[in-house]
């Protein structure tokens, strides 16, 4: 019996350890799924782009940003399903300033990210205003009703139709391009393989970022970490992960401005779109959600803004990529 027992406990410990190994596996997977899926799903935008002849910017603002968005609806939405509208509310608010001054940062240390007048103009003030209108809707009763989630999903509504009308104008009024140039960029990919490449893409960096969320929450809580950090972290971090993804692979190939609409939309989409679906459904209340990680949000587009208007001189420079990176760092540590 004493043999027995030494066995099973020899098992039990075998078979932990390799449980252990299994989350490190599987969060290298997870990376893994990521990182093509980024690459597959930037090749497909770029196409996809220049099938439309429309700005990489606009492809972007509302497909990649609202495909990237999807692993936050779908946090969010179970999570306000479920009554916790504080989970939905920090999911989105986490993610946000995990876009701006992480993915932005790490993004801008690799490459200087080039403004646009219309990023200056249109594009960075309408995420203020997006954030904005969360702050003022979080300030009035520490809650989102229907009516003001209504009111935000409408609002995204007529974001993306004035956008796509403004940039038609825009492109009406440019040169033709030559049409050579035109017939060569069609044949390169077929409207089927576009969509395969932006629906693979998408499955690979919502997959993936699924795998990693997962197996990184419990490598975190083999190690002591606490749960709320877990949540505050890990969980809109990972959830974030998509855009990061996505966002470097645009960079990498030299498409800095699908990189700056996937941020720029994909915090627009998680604030009227995700929390505007998600308080539609249910109210959301703000619970254990501080302001102070509102007014973090609200910070980190108005220094994109002074960063794009005053000191990098209509661009993010790499020593204010380290500084974005830096102030998220040190967000995290508030958090412990």
């Amino acid at each position: 019996m004493a043999h027995l027992s030494f066995f099973l406990l020899t098992l039990r410990d075998y078979f932990f350890i390799n449980k252990k190994a299994m989350e490190y596996l599987i969060l290298v997977a997870g990376l893994v799924l990521i990182i093509v899926g980024a690459m597959i799903l930037t090749d497909g935008s770029v196409a996809l782009a220049e099938r439309l002849h429309v700005p990489e910017f606009i492809v972007g603002l509302t497909v990649v940003a609202i495909g990237t968005s999807m692993p936050e609806l779908t946090v969010s939405l179970f999570s306000a399903i479920d009554g916790k509208g504080d989970m939905a509310i920090g999911n989105v608010v986490g993610s946000n300033i995990f876009n701006i001054f992480a993915t932005l940062g790490i993004c801008a240390i690799v490459a200087p990210i080039i403004f646009t007048k219309t990023n200056i103009r249109r594009d960075i003030p309408i995420c203020i205003a997006a954030t904005l209108a969360l702050l003022v809707v979080t300030l009035i009763d520490n809650n989102i009703t229907r009516l003001e989630g209504i009111i935000l999903l409408v609002g995204y509504i007529a974001m993306i139709y004035l956008t796509i009308r403004a940039d038609r104008k825009s492109m009406a009024t440019a040169p033709t391009p030559n049409t050579e140039e035109q017939s060569q960029s069609k044949a390169s990919m077929s409207a089927l393989r576009i969509g395969l490449y932006i629906v693979a893409g998408l499955g690979g960096l919502i997959y993936g970022g699924q795998l990693c969320v997962d197996s990184a929450t419990e490598i975190a809580r083999s190690l002591g970490v606490s749960e709320a950090t877990i949540a505050i972290t890990l969980v809109a971090g990972g959830t974030s992960l998509p855009e990061l993804a996505s966002c470097l692979a645009s960079i990498l190939k030299g498409k800095t401005s699908l990189a700056l609409g996937n941020v720029l939309g994909s915090n627009i989409a998680n604030i009227l779109l995700i929390l505007g679906s998600c308080s539609s459904v249910t109210p959301l209340t703000m619970g254990n959600i501080k302001m102070f990680d509102i007014y973090v949000t609200m910070a980190g587009v108005a220094i994109l803004m002074l960063s794009a208007l005053f000191i990098g001189r209509d661009k993010l420079t790499r020593l204010e990529g380290i500084l974005f990176l830096a102030i998220y760092v040190a967000y995290v540590f508030t958090l412990m």
